[in-house]
């Protein structure tokens, strides 16, 4: 077979052979989650692989970090070159992240439908100066659970409706000798501390700022700092509280060492397994509870929302993949963690069987959230509050002293 022939032989059969052409390009998209609270990590896995199936084309590459180092995470992989294009925010954060251009404003994204089917208060989690920055994703406030257990062999007929009565019960507890510290609350000098303190703060009827200035060191905010000190001088707080985080608190009531916890919703049903709780049947939960001629209950708005950074490359594959995981289907199969952000999901029985009570609080305590400063400095002013509360906490400072340091230190 002479050359030519050859060559023209194999032109001929790269001609007619089958292109091997793959079914689809896939782009891979970067998720940032946190790792605590509300939604598992094997759950946010489990709505990814739903995702992905029914959009076979796109990859989620996902990470987990605690919550503590959620908010550094999306600034600083910014201007690294392997920015996310998707990350959970927490509802402090919109301003900070809009004023230096962290995430997309998707105002145009949002349907009618998204508009009149989300819970108005789920909005305020994404919103700044009248734009959106995400979707809502985890609704939630920080509710009182009780050990109904307990409360019975102490005599206590019903759960507190104020935090004097709360301390009040607890006193009664500790004193019967049934438990040394009744109280389990999350304050480890970290963000966990100041919900706590916004929980407070709304029940005393107090401000965090004024005319765009501190105002948390007088009025509300200084008698709710007074009552956490009050509370763990006496003895009726779980010492233990000015290292806690969330999960601290979870697995202190679980194990039976708490009457009293305030915590984020994703413990009902937590504290509720016979699996891993001791407590398991004996739960309560009830709104926090208010102060008497101040309030009728309290919450701290402590909503999480899902966006888009302004880093991202795939930025229609990152909303489709955020749609997806705010869409009212998949918040009522992961309904017994966090609650949807869909007003017509609290009508549907695969959403509210098994956690009525829990429902029932979420009524008013939802309805009665109350934010954190919104403005871009709030990282500065958490951090100054955080350290007032551990000061003082420890005896170090009087709570009026520590909260005028923290005034002068918030960058306001």
């Amino acid at each position: 077979m002479n050359r030519f022939f050859s060559r023209t032989l194999l032109s001929a059969t790269l001609l007619t052979a089958p292109l091997a052409v793959p079914a689809f390009a896939e782009t891979q998209i970067n998720a940032l989650f946190m790792a605590q609270a509300a939604y598992s990590e094997a759950d946010v896995r489990a709505m990814t692989e739903a995702f992905t199936k029914a959009n076979p084309d796109i990859k989620v590459n996902l990470e987990f970090v605690p919550y503590e180092g959620l908010h550094d995470k999306t600034v600083l992989a910014q201007g690294a070159g392997n920015a996310y294009d998707v990350v959970l925010f927490d509802v402090i954060w919109p301003a900070e992240f809009a004023a230096n251009n962290v995430l997309v404003d998707v105002t145009s994204k949002i349907t009618d439908e998204m508009k009149a089917g989300v819970l108005p208060g789920a909005w305020t989690t994404v919103k700044y100066d009248d734009k959106f920055y995400g979707m809502p994703w985890i609704l939630d406030t920080k509710y009182l659970f009780y050990n109904k257990e307990i409360l019975e062999k102490a005599g206590i007929a019903n759960p507190p409706k104020t935090w004097e009565e709360l301390a009040a019960d607890a006193k009664i507890i500790k004193d019967k000798g049934i438990l040394a510290s009744p109280i389990a609350w999350s304050w480890a000098q970290a963000e966990a501390a100041i919900c706590d303190y916004t929980t407070l703060v709304s029940a005393f009827g107090g401000d965090f700022l004024k005319d765009g200035k501190p105002a948390f060191q007088e009025g509300g905010g200084l008698d709710a700092l007074k009552y956490m000190v009050d509370t763990y001088t006496s003895g009726v707080t779980n010492p233990n509280s000015k290292e806690f985080l969330e999960e601290d608190v979870r697995k202190v009531f679980e194990n039976g060492d708490a009457a009293f916890a305030l915590n984020w919703t994703y413990m009902y049903n937590m504290a509720n397994d016979p699996k891993d709780s001791k407590v398991a049947g004996k739960v309560g939960v009830v709104p926090a509870p208010g102060v008497a001629g101040k309030s009728e209950a309290s919450a701290v708005n402590g909503s999480m929302g899902l966006g888009i950074t302004t880093a991202s490359k795939h930025q229609d594959e990152a909303w489709k993949y955020i749609v997806f995981m705010t869409s009212q289907a998949t918040q009522n199969a992961y309904a017994k963690l966090s609650l949807p952000i869909w007003a017509s999901s609290y009508e549907d029985p695969a959403v509210t069987t098994g956690q009525e009570e829990l429902i029932a609080a979420a009524k008013v305590g939802l309805a009665a959230m109350y934010p954190r400063p919104t403005t871009p400095k709030y990282q500065e002013i958490s951090v100054a509050l955080q350290q007032a509360i551990q000061e003082a906490l420890l005896g170090q400072s009087s709570p009026e002293d520590a909260l005028k340091t923290a005034a002068d230190n918030s960058g306001l």
